[in-house]
């Protein structure tokens, strides 16, 4: 009789309705567009960890992520690709939406990049000062540039331009921190990770980056600290930015506008987290293009000038391990190549017409790599 009684339920019971999508149109523009960014970076080998020769006597290896590998050549590559990525999965792009950011340059070419890849219209705010080369490749992948004239005006136009044409912003100074996945899934600290497994020394005693948005200084930090690492994590940021005295007093601090493209800015942005930043070191702005210019004539590499900001960090530290007797292995980043900087930072007109002048330190770098040790007078 039971038996009966639970056939009568089951026969009873009316089946569950269709999957009903209210925008089917809309979730399959969205899950193709996701497929393509997919698509994309499974067709991208991870970028080179380069071991750069120093004297063996010193002891240590330095490793340079080069990040200007990507296929819209600079760090920012990973970041435009998880804050679209970010944007797909929580509806905020959708066909036709016009996307909009602030930045300083690289992000915006990578993410005019991915806009044509997905077929969305892509408007970048900038400052009149940023590099031609890099409004060049913007426009040659199809974004539209909006000039402003100080720093610190992207933000509020890039929103109001958002909200004018219906559009989404961006923003990746708040939303870098959160769009990447700090624990794994393939972001730039475990690659870092993983490619060092069978070096002498796996894990690093620094890494050392710059911070524009303090998104990559973040992620790092977070993965360093969740996977136990005794790696420390070192910030250098270039002269006015709000970076480091924010971080030297625990309280969040103005600065100005940056003259070294892609690192430092004028007020602490969300997406940096000074909390888990083990060093900062400030660094003039003629030391940054003093590096870049050693860095290439030394061992070759041609990088941009926050590279030469992380490298200015980098021979001190290296300078603080060789006199302790510490054998160990530094990160760094390459974050961008130098041709895209032709007309400014490789042009002593430019240079001289805007007060950089890397003579100075580069008799420093001379006496570093002499000696192994750091001068006082730097």
């Amino acid at each position: 009789m039971e038996a009966h009684r639970a056939a009568d339920r089951t026969a009873a019971t009316p089946p569950l309705p269709p999957l009903r999508d209210p925008d089917g149109s809309a979730r399959a523009w969205a899950d193709e567009a996701i497929r393509r960014l997919e698509a994309d970076t499974r067709r991208s080998a991870d970028t080179h960890l380069h071991a750069v020769p120093l004297p063996a006597t010193w002891g240590v290896d330095l490793y340079l992520k080069d990040e200007s590998t990507h296929r819209t050549g600079s760090l920012k590559h990973r970041l435009a690709r998880s804050l679209f990525l970010f944007g797909l999965v929580n509806g905020w792009i959708r066909e036709g939406t016009v996307v909009v950011e602030a930045s300083s340059g690289s992000t915006a070419v990578s993410e005019a990049y991915f806009a044509r890849l997905i077929g969305v219209p892509f408007i970048a705010v900038m400052t009149r000062g940023t590099s031609r080369e890099k409004i060049a490749l913007i426009e040659q992948y199809g974004g539209r540039c909006h000039f402003v004239d100080a720093a610190g005006e992207v933000y509020g136009e890039a929103a109001r331009l958002a909200k004018e044409c219906g559009g989404h912003y961006l923003d990746q100074f708040t939303y870098a921190e959160r769009a990447t996945d700090w624990r794994g899934n393939n972001n730039i600290a475990e690659t870092i990770f993983a490619q060092l497994e069978v070096e002498r020394h796996p894990v690093p005693r620094w890494i050392v980056v710059g911070a524009g948005t303090g998104g990559t200084s973040t992620t790092i930090g977070r993965y360093v600290r969740y996977r136990r690492f005794a790696t420390r994590l070192a910030v250098v940021d270039p002269e006015r930015s709000a970076f480091y005295p924010s971080w030297e007093t625990g309280q969040a601090a103005d600065g100005g506008a940056s003259r070294i493209e892609g690192i430092g800015r004028p007020r602490l942005e969300p997406s940096f987290n000074p909390a888990i930043v083990d060093l900062m070191v400030p660094v003039p702005d003629g030391a940054s293009v003093a590096a870049m210019r050693d860095f290439k004539q030394r061992f070759g590499f041609d990088a941009g000038p926050s590279t030469g900001t992380n490298l200015w960090g980098v021979w001190q530290l290296i300078a603080e391990m060789v006199a302790a007797g510490e054998r160990g292995s530094v990160v760094t980043l390459m974050c961008d190549g130098g041709s895209r900087y032709a007309n400014s930072y490789g042009n002593d007109a430019w240079l001289a017409e805007n007060g950089l002048d890397p003579a100075p330190y580069a008799g420093i770098l001379e006496e570093f790599f002499a000696t192994g040790r750091w001068p006082e007078r730097a």
